[in-house]
């Protein structure tokens, strides 16, 4: 019974997250600050948030970044970053480490998962799954290692 409760859970964190990326889509632009400079989007996180992930620059793999916004999982504020890819946009939203949803498509949107040491990353697009796929690696590539201290 404790492995249902747990897909229900991963369920409805990635609803939410889609929600998030529904309402960007429907809102005069899709995110709070406007930039494609990764300089000005980390630090504008930095202020508002715990925890401030990493902004990578994809332009040149596709993705251009257009910004970032502040969505709500659950009860806690998290750091959504916002690229374009053609004439599609890709909401990269951020959680704690250790929590996952299962790759699925959710109201028409592919939603992709995955995690690192800091940050577990949902990507949604009603891009291709392939694309996602292109995207995360892109994303992963561009990551710098965690600091160690």
């Amino acid at each position: 019974m404790l492995t249902i409760a747990h897909y229900d859970l991963q369920d409805d964190v990635a609803r939410q997250v889609v929600a998030g990326h529904i309402r960007g889509q429907l809102a005069p632009q899709p995110f709070d600050v406007a930039s494609s400079n990764r300089h000005t989007v980390k630090p504008w996180f930095t202020s508002r948030l715990p925890e401030s992930p990493q902004v990578v620059d994809l332009a040149a793999q596709g993705f251009v970044l257009l910004g970032g916004r502040v969505d709500v999982v659950g009860h806690d504020p998290v750091a959504t970053i916002v690229y374009k890819h053609a004439a599609h946009t890709v909401s990269l939203t951020t959680l704690p480490p250790g929590r996952s949803v299962s790759d699925q498509a959710i109201a028409g949107y592919n939603v992709r998962s995955w995690s690192d040491a800091q940050f577990t990353y949902i990507a949604v697009s009603d891009l291709p799954s392939a694309d996602l796929e292109t995207f995360e690696r892109a994303f992963s590539a561009g990551s710098p290692a965690p600091e160690v201290k």
